[in-house]
C-alpha cells in the first residue's frame, strides 16, 4: 500500500499527508496554514502564491524530487504573461501535490500577514481585518427552484467559503440583481465578518472578479484636533493621513467648557454633535481626495476619543460627565453603522468605537494601552498621552493604573501669547546662550538655527510666526536653566537676570525671543502669564503621574513613554527640567508618537485586538483625580519648576539649575499674582 506524499509548509512548520493530485491550496486549508485566496482556488486572484523547495531537507526528513508538484499550467502561464510571477513561485490553487514537498508561504501570501512598523519599540500588527473580499459563483435562478437572488448569494458564500448566516442591508438589495447579471452570476463580495452579537454582513458587491482595494479609517478624535489614517484592508498600508482642527473649539477650548456649553444652552450638545460630524466628513473628503479614491470604498472605521468627545460624537449629552460621580452613558465598545453617525462613507460601512475605561479616561487611553501594552511590560512603565486632557497609564504585567489630568490646551500652543499650532514657521526647538542670554531657535520647515547663515532666506516664505507646543516647553525650560525664570515661575528683571532681553511688560517682566517688527513680522515674547499657563498644565500632568505612583507604592518608574500628537517632538531633558514628568534616566524617556492613533490602527486591522482591548480595559484600575486629596498637594508642589519638594536627583546629574528667586516682595505684583493663580485649578 503506497503512502500519500508528505507536504511540509514553512514558516508555520505544519505538515500532513495528502493524496496525489491534491491542490496545494486545499492542503494548506486542511492544515490551517495561513495561505490567502479571494477567488477560492479558481486561478483568478493570484493571492495564493507559494515557493516550492527542492532537494534534501534533513530537518524535515524529506527529499524533494523535481517532479514533486504538477507541471506549470495554462492558468499560471496566463497570469505570468499578464502580471508577472516571481521566478520560482507557483499558484497554490493550480500546483498539485505529486510527491513529498516543502512549500514556503511568502509573507505577502499570508492572510494574517504582519504590517511591519517603522518604530522598533512598537509592536507589529497582524492583519485580521473585519472586512474581506470573496469571489463567488452563484447559481442562476430556476423556475423549478424558486428562491431569491440574495438567498442564492448567501448559499454560495456558505458553500464556497463556509461563511454562515450572512445578511445584507437594504442598499445592497437595491443594486444586487443587476450586478449579478452583469457578472454572469460571478461576483466579488465584501463581507464584514460580524462578531459575537452581529451576523456577517454583505458590505458591497462587484460584477466578476474585483481587482481593486477596500479601505478602512483609523480616527483619533481629540479635543483640539481630529486625525485620520486611511488604511488598505488587504495589507495594512497607510495610504493617506490627514488632520483638521476640531470645529467644536468654537464652543470651548477645553472639555469642561464644552460640557458647560451643553448645560447652559438648550440645544448645545446637539450643536456640538453636528459640528464634529460635519468636521469629520470634511476630513474624510480631504483624505479620499488625497488618496485619489472614492469614499464609497471606505467600508470600515475605528474611532478613539476621550469620554466627552465620545459622548458628543455619539449624540449623548455629556451633562453627567460634568459632575461627580462622572457617569458615562456607556463604557462598552460599540459596533455601529456609519449612517447612524451621519458619516458620508460607504452607506453600509461599519464603525467600531473602542471601550472607555471610566468617567474621564476614555477610548483614547484604551487605544494607548493597546498600542503600548503596559500590561505586558516586565518593568514599570509610565505612559503619558499629552494633550488638552492628558491620559496617564502606569503599570507592568502585574497591574495597570490609569487616570486623566486636565492639562488644558497650553501644550498645544493655545492660551500662550505667541502660541500657535505646529505649522511651518512655528518655533519648535530652542537654546539660550548661558552668557548672552539670547535665544537661538529652529522653526518647522527649516533645518537651520536662527543664528546660522542663510536662516533669513530659508524662512522667507514661511516667516517666524509663533511658538508651538514643543517650542514653548523648550523655551520655558531653557529660561529656567539659564536663570531667566526662577523656580516659582517669575521672570526676572534685567539686573536680576543679567539680560537686556527681559523687559518690563505691565506689572511683570517678559522675555524677548524675536523682534520681527523690522520685517513686518510678529514680535515673539514669553510673558509671565505664559509661564503661569505652562506651570498649570505641567503641574496637572505631573500630579496625575505622581498620584498613580503613590497608588502603586513607588517613588520612581523604570521608564517613561511620551505619547500624543507632539510627544515625538518633546525633548526629554526639557520636559524633566520643566517638571512635566518624574525623574528618570533620559535614555529611558522615549516617544511613541500618536499612540492613540496607532491603537486605532491596530483595532482597525486586527479584529482580535478589539476583543483583547475589551478584556484589558476590564483589568485597568481607574483613579479619579478629582476626589483624591493628595492631587491638590502634588499640584501645588509641581507648580514650581521643576518641583518644590521632589529632588529630581537624576536630572541634577545632567543639568544644574540656578538657585534664584526674583520675588523681592516689591510692587511688581509677581508674588501675589503667582500665589493667587496657583491656587486656581481647571476643572
Amino acid at each position: 500500500m503506497s503512502t500519500d506524499p508528505l507536504v511540509v509548509f514553512t514558516p508555520s512548520g505544519k505538515r500532513g499527508r495528502f493524496p496525489v493530485g491534491t491542490p496545494v491550496l486545499t492542503a494548506a486549508r486542511q492544515l490551517g496554514v495561513d495561505l490567502d485566496s479571494v477567488c477560492g482556488g479558481r486561478g483568478i486572484c493570484s493571492k495564493c502564491q507559494i515557493t516550492p523547495s527542492y532537494g534534501e531537507f534533513p530537518k524535515h526528513g524529506v527529499t524533494v524530487a523535481d517532479d514533486a508538484l504538477s507541471e506549470w499550467n495554462k492558468v499560471e502561464q496566463r497570469y505570468d504573461d499578464k502580471r508577472g510571477l516571481t521566478p520560482g513561485r507557483r499558484l497554490g490553487c493550480q500546483a498539485q501535490v505529486m510527491g513529498d514537498i516543502v512549500i514556503d508561504v511568502p509573507p505577502e501570501s499570508q492572510v494574517h500577514k504582519q504590517v511591519v512598523r517603522k518604530r522598533a519599540e512598537a509592536r507589529d500588527i497582524v492583519m485580521n481585518p473585519s472586512t474581506r473580499l470573496y469571489y463567488v459563483e452563484v447559481e442562476e435562478p430556476d423556475m423549478h427552484e424558486p428562491s431569491g437572488d440574495l438567498e442564492r448569494l448567501v448559499k454560495a458564500l456558505e458553500h464556497q467559503w463556509d461563511i454562515k448566516g450572512v445578511e445584507a442591508d437594504l442598499n445592497i438589495l437595491h443594486v444586487m440583481q443587476p450586478v449579478l447579471r452583469k457578472g454572469g452570476w460571478k461576483v466579488t463580495v465584501a463581507v464584514h465578518g460580524g462578531n459575537a452579537s452581529q451576523s456577517p454582513k454583505i458590505m458591497h458587491i462587484w460584477p466578476g472578479y474585483y481587482e481593486g482595494k477596500i479601505y478602512g479609517l483609523a480616527v483619533d478624535l481629540g479635543s483640539t484636533t481630529i486625525a485620520a489614517h486611511l488604511c488598505d484592508l488587504a495589507d495594512g498600508e497607510v495610504i493617506a493621513s490627514s488632520g483638521i482642527m476640531n470645529p467644536q473649539i468654537r464652543f470651548g477650548e477645553d472639555l469642561m467648557s464644552r460640557v458647560s456649553y451643553s448645560m447652559m444652552n438648550a440645544d448645545g450638545a446637539n450643536e456640538m454633535t453636528r459640528a464634529v460630524r460635519e468636521g469629520m466628513n470634511a476630513l474624510f473628503d480631504q483624505i479620499a481626495e488625497q488618496a485619489e479614491i472614492e469614499k464609497t470604498l471606505i467600508v470600515d472605521a475605528v474611532f478613539v476619543c476621550n469620554p466627552v468627545m465620545h459622548h458628543l460624537f455619539l449624540g449623548i449629552d455629556p451633562f453627567e460627565l460634568g459632575q461627580a460621580p462622572f457617569a458615562l452613558g456607556t463604557s462598552s465598545s460599540l459596533n455601529l453603522r456609519a449612517a447612524e453617525l451621519d458619516l458620508k462613507i460607504h452607506p453600509s460601512a461599519r464603525v467600531y468605537i473602542l471601550p472607555c475605561i471610566a468617567g474621564h479616561v476614555g477610548a483614547d487611553a484604551a487605544a494607548v494601552a493597546l498600542s503600548e501594552a503596559p500590561d505586558k511590560s516586565e518593568d514599570l512603565v509610565l505612559v503619558v498621552d499629552v494633550g488638552t486632557n492628558a491620559e496617564i497609564l502606569l503599570g507592568n504585567k502585574d497591574k495597570v493604573l490609569a487616570c486623566s489630568s486636565p492639562t488644558g490646551p497650553a501644550f498645544e500652543g493655545a492660551q500662550i501669547s505667541s502660541g500657535q499650532r505646529a505649522a511651518p514657521g512655528a518655533i519648535e526647538r530652542v537654546e539660550i546662550d548661558p552668557v548672552t542670554k539670547v535665544a537661538r531657535f529652529r522653526v518647522i520647515g527649516c533645518d537651520l538655527w536662527s543664528d546660522d547663515d542663510g536662516f533669513a532666506e530659508a524662512t522667507a516664505t514661511t516667516g517666524i510666526t509663533g511658538i508651538c507646543g514643543s517650542g514653548i516647553i523648550e523655551m520655558v525650560a531653557e529660561m529656567r536653566i539659564n536663570g531667566i525664570v526662577d523656580g516659582p515661575g517669575l521672570i526676572g528683571a534685567p539686573e536680576q537676570t543679567g539680560s537686556d532681553k527681559c523687559f518690563l511688560d505691565g506689572r511683570t517682566y517678559s522675555y524677548m525671543v524675536w523682534d520681527g517688527s523690522a520685517d513686518g513680522g510678529p514680535t515673539i515674547t514669553v510673558t509671565n502669564r505664559d509661564i503661569r499657563e505652562i506651570q498649570m498644565a505641567k503641574a496637572a500632568l505631573y500630579s496625575g503621574a505622581r498620584l498613580l505612583m503613590d497608588k502603586f507604592g513607588v517613588d520612581n518608574v523604570d521608564r517613561v513613554v511620551l505619547a500624543g500628537a507632539f510627544g515625538a517632538h518633546i525633548s526629554p531633558k526639557h520636559a524633566m527640567v520643566l517638571g512635566m514628568i518624574p525623574d528618570a534616566p533620559l535614555d529611558k524617556v522615549t516617544s511613541a508618537g500618536n499612540a492613540a492613533g496607532t491603537g486605532a490602527r491596530i483595532a482597525l486591522l486586527n479584529t482580535e485586538a478589539r476583543g483583547e482591548i475589551e478584556q484589558t480595559v476590564q483589568n485597568i484600575h481607574k483613579i479619579e483625580t478629582a476626589i483624591e486629596p493628595r492631587f491638590q498637594e502634588h499640584f501645588v508642589n509641581a507648580s514650581n519648576i521643576p518641583n518644590s519638594v521632589e529632588p529630581f536627583p537624576i536630572l541634577q546629574t545632567v543639568v544644574t539649575l540656578p538657585d534664584v528667586n526674583f520675588n523681592t516682595g516689591g510692587g511688581d505684583g509677581g508674588g501675589d499674582d503667582g500665589g493667587r493663580r496657583r491656587r486656581r485649578r481647571r476643572a
